[in-house]
């Protein structure tokens, strides 16, 4: 190939910044995404390329090589979080309430970067880059499939993302040959009680009282239930009930998720969460509904793309930069993708404490050291690459 990739991302490097700072200052919710739209419209048409709208927000846009070959799907989520924007930058939000928390300004910059350095390596091309700006990762259930339907996989032989990594040091790459993030899944407990006064008990049936029990009891499920080679996760993150200090309420709700990687383990937690609140709640003369949503499937690195997409790490960053990590709880709706075709995800690190980028995802403070979107650019396109040479 005539083109160094090296040398055409590096040209890029104040585009994927400024890109990356333009969707910073202007963040907008999943299925809102309407501006953000636009300017990735805009922009790929800048390339000479012919984008279309998909999946509401979203967009697809098609990069085809001189020469035949497969094609391999690049995707980047483009939706914000409901959060203020405390960052002390000029790139802060300007959009009240709303702030990119989680990255995906910077997966946004990066696919266009690499619009930008594919297009300019057409002539040299063999093969075809699809690239998927997707919206609604963070809103349930999740963009993946409406750009799905939308043809985002129709002819593709293997598809890739990565997500910006506040854990890792901004200069490493984190990687899974299998297992990568958890399944999402949602309960909400409804118990029904019977009010009265506070100072007369004895006429009530306390859902506070039969609620406090239930999580107790719902905290021994992974200790004592689950095998500890399994990784699982319960979490309660809502607790509803009252509104006056001597008013004992008819209901409380709790509310709660549970990660998996296993189908089974699923099962299993669920059907703890569901014999629990029937054993409490029947010594107790309450009455409950338990109701859950799945969430998508775990994320799963298929072992060979994983190798090649490693293999591509290196060659970029360093052998030694490139790491094996353990499998995180948080989830991903890139697992559709990777339902339909085969897959790999990866971290790319952000995070740098010399600069005071230290906050976690999803924190009004996150941010991310910069120079890491070149590196990002640099390895996606290297493993597109050698994608379309192996697939």
């Amino acid at each position: 190939m005539k083109f160094s990739v090296h040398n055409l991302v590096k040209e890029q490097e104040q585009y994927v910044v400024a890109m990356r700072r333009h969707f910073r200052q202007r963040p907008e919710l999943g299925g809102q995404e309407y501006e953000t739209q636009k300017k990735i419209i805009a922009e790929l048409r800048s390339m000479g390329l012919e984008p279309r709208p998909a999946a509401g927000t979203g967009v697809i846009a098609e990069i085809t090589g001189s020469r035949p070959g497969p094609t391999v799907a690049i995707r980047a989520d483009i939706d914000a979080l409901p959060i203020q924007d405390e960052i002390d930058q000029p790139y802060r939000s300007e959009n009240a309430g709303l702030c990119h928390a989680c990255g995906h300004d910077g997966h946004t910059a990066m696919l266009l970067t690499i619009a930008r350095v594919f297009s300019a390596m057409r002539t040299e091309l063999a093969g075809n880059i699809r690239l998927l700006f997707q919206p609604s990762e963070e809103r349930f259930p999740g963009g993946a499939l409406p750009m799905i339907a939308d043809g985002a996989l129709r002819g593709v032989a293997a598809v890739i993302g990565a997500h910006l990594w506040q854990p890792l040091a901004a200069g490493t790459m984190g990687i899974t040959y299998g297992p990568m993030m958890a399944s999402p899944d949602e309960f909400t407990i409804t118990i029904q009680g019977r009010g009265g006064h506070g100072s007369m008990p004895q006429q009530t049936i306390d859902p506070i009282y039969v609620g406090a029990q239930i999580v107790l009891a719902l905290k021994t499920i992974t200790g004592n239930q689950i095998s500890t080679n399994e990784l699982a996760v319960l979490s309660l993150g809502a607790f509803k009930a009252g509104e006056v200090f001597n008013i004992i309420p008819d209901t409380a709700v709790l509310q709660g998720s549970v990660r998996t990687f296993s189908p089974q383990v699923r099962e299993k937690i669920f059907a703890s969460i569901e014999q629990i609140c029937a054993g409490i709640c029947a010594a107790a003369g309450a009455a409950y509904t338990l109701a859950n949503c799945n969430g998508y499937p775990p994320v799963i690195n298929n072992p060979r793309l994983a190798g090649v997409v490693a293999l591509a790490g290196k060659a970029v960053l360093g052998a030694d930069q490139v790491i094996e990590i353990s499998p995180v709880m948080g989830a991903e709706d890139f697992s559709r993708y990777q339902e339909q075709v085969p897959g790999c995800f990866l971290f790319m690190g952000i995070g740098n404490k010399e600069k005071g980028i230290i906050y976690p995802h999803h924190h009004p403070k996150f941010d991310m050291d910069e120079q890491a979107l070149v590196h990002g650019v640099e390895v996606m396109v290297e493993a597109a690459l050698r994608l379309l040479q192996k697939t």
